[in-house]
C-alpha cells in the first residue's frame, strides 16, 4: 500500500515510490513512447489490405448464386446455374466461336481506347497549360459531355457509314472525356506556389512540365484512365450489336433472338473479367508510378 504524506500547509507529498514510477515514464526510450503514438494513429487508418481483396465481392456473389441454383431457387431458363455457363463457354471455346468473337472485341475496343487516350491527354495538356487553349477547347468537351455519346450514333453512321469505322469513333469519345475532365481538374488543381517556385528557380517550359506538371496531373489522369477504360467496354456491348458479324456483342444479340441466356451470361462474364482485369492492371500502374505519394489507400 502506498503511503501519502500530508504537510501542515495542507500540500501532499508524493511517496518514493510514486517519485519512482514517474521517473520511470519520463526516462522511457523515445522509440517505445514513438511506437504508441503510431499505433494510436493507425486505429483511424483502414488497416493493412486483405489478400485477394478485390474478388471477394465477386466470389460471394457466386456462391450466393451457386447456393440459389443448387436448392432450386433460380429458373433455369431465366438464369441458369453457373456451371451450366461454365460448360456453355466451355463449349462455345472449343468450337472456336468465343475466341474469334474476344479477339474481334478486344481489337475495336483497343483502336477506339488508343485515339481516345491520345485525344483525352493532347486536349487537356493544351486546355490546361494555355488560356487560349482553355478558351478553344473546353468549352466544346463541356458540350460534347452534355450530349449522350450513345445519341451520337445515327449521326455517325451517316457521316462513318456502318462499318468498323464508326464503331471505333464512338468508342474514343466515350473514352476521351473521361481523361480529359479527370486531367484537366488535375492540372487547375496545381497550387500556383509551385507554379511561382518553377519561375523564381528559372525553370524551362520542359522542366516545368516535367517536374510540376505531370506529378501534379497523375492522380486525376488515372482516375480518368480507370474511368475510360470502364467506358470502352460499356461502349462496345452496344456498338457490336449494330450490324456486326462478329464480336460478343454481337453474340450476345444472337444468343437473345434464340433465348439462350446460358450463352447471354457467357458474354456478359467475359466483358466482367475484361473489365476487371483492365482496372487490376490500371491500378497496379498507378501504385507503380505514384509510390511517392503516402494516402489513405496505401
Amino acid at each position: 500500500m502506498t503511503a501519502v504524506t500530508t504537510t501542515p500547509t495542507g500540500t501532499t507529498t508524493k511517496t518514493s515510490a510514486e517519485t519512482a514510477t514517474e521517473t520511470a515514464a519520463s526516462t522511457a526510450p523515445p522509440a517505445v513512447e514513438e511506437e504508441h503514438q503510431v499505433r494510436r494513429r493507425r486505429r483511424l487508418s483502414p488497416g493493412k489490405r486483405l489478400p485477394a481483396g478485390r474478388i471477394a465481392g465477386p466470389l460471394l456473389v457466386l456462391a450466393l448464386w451457386a447456393a440459389a441454383s443448387a436448392a432450386g431457387q433460380l429458373d433455369p431458363g431465366a438464369i441458369p446455374a453457373p456451371w451450366t455457363v461454365v460448360e456453355t463457354g466451355v463449349r462455345l471455346w472449343t468450337e472456336g466461336t468465343l475466341p474469334n468473337d474476344v479477339l474481334t472485341s478486344l481489337r475495336r475496343a483497343g483502336a477506339g481506347f488508343a485515339i481516345g487516350l491520345t485525344a483525352g491527354i493532347v486536349l487537356a495538356l493544351a486546355s490546361g497549360l494555355s488560356r487560349i487553349g482553355e478558351a478553344l477547347i473546353d468549352g466544346s468537351v463541356q458540350l460534347n459531355r452534355a450530349v449522350p455519346t450513345l445519341g451520337l450514333i445515327p449521326l455517325f453512321i451517316l457521316w462513318l457509314g456502318i462499318g468498323e469505322t464508326f464503331k471505333i469513333a464512338i468508342i474514343a469519345i466515350v473514352v476521351y472525356i473521361p481523361i480529359y475532365l479527370n486531367t484537366h481538374a488535375a492540372l487547375s488543381g496545381i497550387d500556383h506556389r509551385f507554379v511561382e517556385l518553377a519561375e523564381v528557380q528559372g525553370l524551362s517550359r520542359f522542366a516545368f512540365v516535367r517536374q510540376v506538371v505531370v506529378p501534379g496531373a497523375l492522380p486525376g489522369f488515372f482516375v480518368g484512365l480507370r474511368l475510360g477504360v470502364t467506358g470502352s467496354w460499356l461502349g462496345l456491348v452496344v456498338l457490336e450489336q449494330i450490324n456486326a458479324t462478329s464480336g460478343l456483342g454481337y453474340m450476345m444479340f444472337q444468343a437473345q433472338n434464340y433465348g439462350r441466356t446460358d450463352v447471354i451470361l457467357v458474354g456478359l462474364v467475359v466483358y466482367g473479367l475484361f473489365g476487371l482485369v483492365s482496372d487490376t492492371a490500371v491500378r497496379a500502374i498507378e501504385r507503380r508510378v505514384l509510390s511517392w505519394r503516402r494516402t489513405l489507400s496505401s
